[in-house]
């Protein structure tokens, strides 16, 4: 049964669905994502710190726990076209305590105004200057929601082509891996999502992608050779309308020989780790229990 405070949550997202005007409004809807950071500060012993990697602006999130040589690369969500450090700090903070890692995020370029490859670029870039400061493949953790969690398939497709050396595991929360929007879920699922909706989730690619083929597999991994990829851990909401991208994705990469944990959570949503309830701290120390088992420490 759900928690009392997931249940408000919900409530409270579904309240905001149904408040939207017709139309879309992008700085409305990067407004709407930061205001809905406020909600979840992060604890008085984390430690943030801001900083630039190659004119990329990016935060530090440690916690008191954070061993200085493991490092969560975390490419937060947004449809790649809102997102930031603010509206996913506490996310990472918490991330931070549960894996024992340095969170890093950094703030890829969003489209429309730098549309794709700009975000790959950019986490590619993050990830080689993590290499070239000396932390070593083996110590990193690369992860991401949403288009963060679309954005982590593609950095690692692109580094896996270039023959580079691969993060040692993928974390990935309610990742977007379809910009066609072709699952089933975007159907069964609509009408019990508090939070996302099938029209909303099959207009914005073209934000990103524009003319591109939406089944190009750095936009929709779903079609993408998987063969290679780090052990991942995979979580989705039971009542979102990206199930089936989970589902797809898990199913594409346990043919491919990778290691897949994957877990559907009941009664929850899309990203329902970034909010103060206690399935989303559950799911925290699940990601927690994940990183210390498989990380060679």
């Amino acid at each position: 049964m759900a928690s009392q405070e997931s249940l408000l949550v919900r409530q409270y997202l579904m309240s905001s669905k149904a408040n939207q005007t017709a139309g879309f409004d992008i700085e409305t809807a990067r407004k709407g994502l930061e205001a809905l950071s406020a909600l979840t500060p992060v604890a008085q012993d984390i430690i943030v710190e801001k900083t630039s990697i190659e004119g990329i602006s990016a935060e530090w999130v440690m916690a008191p726990n954070a061993v200085e040589d493991r490092v969560f690369l975390y490419l937060h969500g947004g449809a790649y076209i809102m997102g930031s450090c603010n509206t996913h700090r506490y996310l990472a903070s918490k991330l931070s305590r549960s894996t024992g890692a340095r969170v890093l995020v950094p703030e890829y370029r969003l489209a429309p105004e730098n549309p794709f490859p700009a975000a790959i670029e950019d986490a590619i870039k993050v990830y080689r200057w993590l290499i070239s400061s000396g932390i070593t493949p083996d110590k990193i953790i690369i992860g991401g929601d949403s288009a963060g969690g679309g954005l982590t398939l593609a950095t690692l497709l692109s580094l896996k082509e270039e023959n580079e050396a691969l993060p040692a595991l993928a974390v990935l929360l309610s990742p977007w891996t379809d910009m066609e929007g072709t699952g089933e879920s975007m159907e069964t699922r609509a009408f019990v999502d508090p939070w996302l909706s099938p029209d909303a989730s099959r207009s914005a690619p073209a934000l990103y992608i524009g003319d591109l083929d939406p089944r190009h597999p750095l936009v929709s991994p779903i079609y993408a050779d998987m063969s290679g990829l780090p052990s991942m851990l995979v979580h989705v909401g039971n009542d979102e309308i990206l199930l089936s991208d989970s589902a797809r994705l898990v199913d594409r990469a346990r043919s491919a020989g990778v290691e897949v944990t994957f877990k559907v959570w009941d009664e929850m949503w899309h990203v329902f780790q970034q909010f103060a309830i206690p399935e989303g701290q559950q799911a925290i120390d699940e990601i927690g229990d994940f990183v210390q088992k498989n990380l060679d420490y």
